[in-house]
């Protein structure tokens, strides 16, 4: 079978408001961030499938009469994400072999495989080569695993025929329509889920559609005309455990419950507030001012919960002594942070707080919230330094 060469990205996501309240039946807005994954697809002619994973140090090649022997493993159609087939992924598993030590590698080639194999079943197994480089660090709570999982998606449904090209010859970037943005949302999740175990939809949700998602009890429902916004992004390198924070949180909630309880209500009104004001075009100086004002609140609103970190205090400090405003993002005890920057910020404040926040030994990048989700590119659509890296292999 051949298959044609795609170039597709999708975007990181960001916790706006509403991290941890989420978890105890609150709004959360979780947004696109613009630092993306990049996954080109190529046709190979030497029966053999390849995955190049150069941030992770990850390269592999399979033949493609090894891969064969799982076909009759497989149920469903092409046309279906279903329910995680379990056995699939133990023999997949199996295969792959988790025994060199990179974790993230073998978990990452074990995605891959199955999506491939579940996308090809009903047809016949092409040879290709998948390469991937992401903007996004990995670890750090900004859904790149996610990005990994819808770009490939996107890739191999199109691969496939199961959904079209949406490139047109004179186009930089497309798009598909929504019931294809599904059909790679539905696949997405069962990489977050391979990789995860039980995720909550939300990162696979966002890098599908891009913009703004309000997420609630479960539900995802994506918001329309958000705007792009500037922002810094702050790695504070400070390793934490999701697990532990979420526990932290809900012990105080059941230790003093009629002081907790009022927080959640009050980060859900965050959360409904920050809704409202950004869904209301035009983005007035008001309304930043009014923006600015929810991140401090809810800054202190974690800070409360237990969540918070000298690093993360560090990075709003520095950013204050420039009038400017940031919050954690995720779940907290270090990890990232966010800074809101207006559109009329001097281009030398914004260089001088990265530079202050670098010199506290942060990594921090300028970038903006609200952008597309998954797209095809044309290889003129995509910067040169990562072009570059994507046709090495």
């Amino acid at each position: 079978m051949q298959v044609k060469d795609c170039l597709v990205s999708a975007p990181g996501k960001t916790i706006l408001h509403g991290e941890h309240a989420v978890v105890h039946g609150k709004v959360a807005l979780a947004v696109s961030l613009n630092l993306r994954t990049y996954l080109k697809l190529k046709a190979s002619s030497n029966d053999k499938v390849c995955i190049n994973l150069p941030n992770i140090d990850t390269f592999h090649c399979w033949d493609l009469s090894d891969l064969k022997q799982f076909i009759p493993y497989i149920n469903g159609t092409k046309d279906e994400a279903q329910r995680l087939d379990a056995e699939l992924v133990r023999r997949l598993r199996d295969f792959v072999g988790f025994t060199n030590g990179n974790l993230n590698g073998n978990t990452a080639c074990l995605t891959f495989l199955y999506i491939y194999l579940s996308v090809f079943a009903s047809g016949e197994l092409p040879a290709l080569t998948i390469t991937v480089w992401s903007e996004l660090p990995t670890g750090a709570g900004l859904g790149s695993s996610a990005a990994y999982s819808v770009c490939l998606a996107a890739a191999l449904l199109s691969a496939a025929g199961t959904i079209p090209t949406s490139l047109r010859e004179w186009d930089q970037t497309a798009r598909w329509c929504q019931e294809d943005l599904e059909h790679i949302n539905s696949w997405a999740f069962q990489g977050e889920t391979i990789i995860h175990g039980n995720p909550s939809g939300v990162d696979n949700a966002v890098g599908t559609w891009g913009g703004m998602l309000r997420f609630l009890a479960g539900k995802i429902i994506p918001l329309s005309r958000v705007p792009l916004l500037r922002i810094l992004l702050t790695n504070t390198k400070v390793p934490r455990s999701t697990k532990a924070l979420v526990a932290r949180v809900k012990d105080k909630i059941n230790k003093f419950p009629s002081i907790m309880n009022p927080v959640l209500d009050s980060v859900d009104a965050i959360s409904y507030t920050c809704e409202k004001v950004l869904t209301c075009e035009p983005i007035t100086g008001e309304d930043y001012s009014i923006l600015e004002e929810l991140i401090d609140i809810n800054q202190h609103h974690l800070n409360v919960m237990g969540v918070g970190h000298p690093a993360l205090d560090t990075v709003c400090r520095v950013t204050l002594a420039k009038g400017l405003h940031s919050k954690l993002t995720g779940a907290g005890g270090g990890g990232c942070g966010i800074t809101l920057l207006r559109p009329e910020t001097d281009s030398s404040v914004v260089q001088n707080t990265m530079q202050d926040l670098k010199d506290c030994g942060f990594d921090c990048w300028e970038t903006n919230i609200g952008g597309p989700g998954v797209q095809q590119h044309s290889p003129s659509s995509v910067k040169e330094e990562i072009l570059e890296i994507l046709e090495q292999y």
